[in-house]
């Protein structure tokens, strides 16, 4: 039995349940073989509601391996196949923050790149405009914000408003702001933990299947250099 004791749930009902992921977790299995938080979330619910079989866990979205915030999962088919038609419609409103080096400049706007991912090497490229070699590149929409400043630290507050691999690293590197430990996309050096310091702070939408408003929200990771923005 996999040990849950360090399971952060956010959101709980009868359709939903979200948790905050810790950096360095995989949402879903991948070649590593490394549990992915999916089992840990099927593993809580077995034991809360003592299910003797398999338990169902859709998995609508997820986060990069090195990033840390709010995951939402379907407890139900039903709520599977509405909420992944909410994040397709782009009825999804996801807000993160990232810590960086540098100051954007400007400190508030809005990006557009067209990223093409090269999937082989699990890297992606932002590109102001489609070319014949990028053809394939997706459009990709962001805002950003400056909103706090320690000292050389830089906090960012996101919204990316479309869905790409790798899309707020890709972006931030590509206006010479690569988040913090994130040497893929430019910063200098990685983190001990092998994570970045890009936080999924909250996503909000309406409920697939009460149809209220729902808005679940992730602390930042107990971290030093988190702890300097007090958030």
């Amino acid at each position: 039995m996999l040990d849950i004791s360090g399971l952060q749930i956010l959101h709980e009902d009868n359709h939903l349940i979200a948790v905050n992921k810790p950096a360095g977790w995989l949402v879903q299995g991948d070649a590593t073989g490394d549990t992915p938080l999916v089992e840990y979330v099927k593993t809580y619910i077995k034991i809360r509601y003592k299910k003797p079989g398999d338990v169902f866990l859709g998995v609508i979205h997820r986060l990069d391996r090195p990033v840390s915030g709010v995951v939402v999962f379907a407890r139900t088919s039903k709520a599977l196949s509405r909420m992944n038609a909410l994040f397709q419609k782009r009825e999804i409103t996801k807000t993160y923050y990232a810590i960086t080096a540098e100051r954007p400049n400007p400190i508030k706007g809005h990006l557009t790149h067209y990223i093409l991912k090269d999937k082989s090497k699990n890297v992606a490229k932002a590109y102001d405009k489609i070319g014949n070699r990028t053809k394939d590149a997706k459009k990709s929409d962001l805002e950003y914000e400056l909103i706090g400043e320690v000292g050389s630290l830089h906090l960012l507050k996101i919204n990316p408003l479309t869905g790409r691999p790798h899309q707020i690293r890709v972006q931030l590197s590509a206006i010479a702001c690569p988040i913090w430990g994130d040497i893929k996309y430019g910063f200098r050096k990685p983190n001990r933990d092998g994570s970045i310091h890009l936080h999924c702070r909250s996503l909000s939408f309406e409920h697939p299947v009460k149809k209220e408003p729902v808005l679940i929200e992730a602390d930042v990771p107990n971290e030093q250099i988190w702890n300097e923005f007090k958030l």
